[in-house]
């Protein structure tokens, strides 16, 4: 059957419509790929690449700069990543930075995002290879997870433990609780220790004035701080010491006269020594005594005698006057 020619134009119209769809997803599918702006490669070294796969995304500070180009085994424990970056953002990376495998979302594909360093360094050139990484994976979280589950099942135990320990009276903590009467020693004990911090905080400004009047002259120590009293201190002080040393002059002198009494051949040495003289003495004494006495014996005699009564007794008017006088 032939086609007419209004078919064919449409046929023709269509195909170029698809060319052009065509040649648009090509163009944005290979700009967000970077293959046709301008690009340079850097690499990366990851013990784990999590699923990532070649045509990924490249982030540098949360903005698109490129994609993974190659992903390459080195060896069990080594992966090189090739990833292609815009040429124009070359000057803003920098040999510190470092690249972390994550995930685009929750559930998106794998991405490497690149986080500027904290140094100040130089630009990356072409090929280099930045520092990386690794991202903790699932599998260690679910593992760090499911421990941490059971030491928390463990300390739920031991807590419901506790308190039913508490609820039941039990060790220092359910006494203060339930006991009524503990609690009542401890309020008392509380309220003793109240008063006693009070009185000796009195005390302690006590103290206080105390140490700050001792500056005061009118006081003890403060008439000691004072340096004339100070110095009247010390001169009394040397006098005491030139005083102390004439005494022990005098005391040698007197020994000195003390040895010369006893042992040498003057009068006190006879008056003390000679127990001869010391009984003619009280003899003598004896005498003197019986005379003054027979002699104010005689006097009284002669008061009364005719012959000296008249004397006597005018001796006697003249006291009494002069008394009255």
């Amino acid at each position: 059957m032939k086609q007419t020619a209004s078919q064919k134009i449409r046929l023709g119209i269509f195909v170029i419509i698809g060319l052009l769809i065509f040649i648009v997803a090509v163009y944005f599918i290979g700009d967000k790929q970077k293959m046709f702006g301008k690009t340079n490669h850097l690499k990366a070294v990851f013990n784990n690449v999590n699923g990532l796969q070649i045509g990924n995304n490249v982030r540098y500070s949360g903005v698109n700069s490129g994609t993974v180009r190659g992903i390459n085994m080195i060896n069990d424990s080594v992966i090189e990543v090739d990833m292609i970056i815009d040429k124009t953002l070359f000057s803003h990376i920098k040999k510190d930075a470092v690249a972390i495998i994550g995930s685009d979302g929750l559930v998106g594909s794998m991405i490497i995002n690149i986080i500027p360093g904290k140094g100040i360094s130089l630009p990356v050139e072409p090929g280099d290879e930045i520092k990386s990484l690794n991202r903790v994976r699932t599998d260690e979280m679910l593992n760090t997870l499911g421990i941490t589950n059971k030491n928390a099942a463990h300390l739920t135990a031991d807590l419901l433990e506790i308190t039913s320990q508490i609820n039941e009276g039990k060790g220092t903590i359910g006494l203060l609780i339930r006991d009524s009467t503990l609690a009542k020693d401890l309020k008392e004990t509380m309220h003793y220790l109240k008063i006693t911090g009070k009185l000796t905080t009195e005390s302690v400004k006590k103290l206080n004035n105390l140490i700050g009047s001792l500056d005061n002259k009118n006081n003890v120590i403060g008439v000691m701080k004072d340096t004339a009293v100070a110095n009247n201190i010390k001169t009394i002080v040397r006098n005491l010491d030139k005083s102390s040393t004439e005494i022990n002059k005098v005391v040698s002198n007197l020994n000195a006269t003390v040895i010369n009494v006893k042992e040498g051949k003057g009068a006190l040495n006879y008056l003390s020594n000679d127990p001869k003289l010391v009984l003619k003495i009280d003899s003598t004494m004896t005498n003197i005594k019986e005379a003054s006495f027979r002699l104010n014996e005689n006097m009284e005699a002669l008061k009364h005698n005719f012959l000296f009564r008249s004397y006597f007794k005018k001796q006697e008017k003249a006291k009494l006057k002069e008394q009255k006088k």
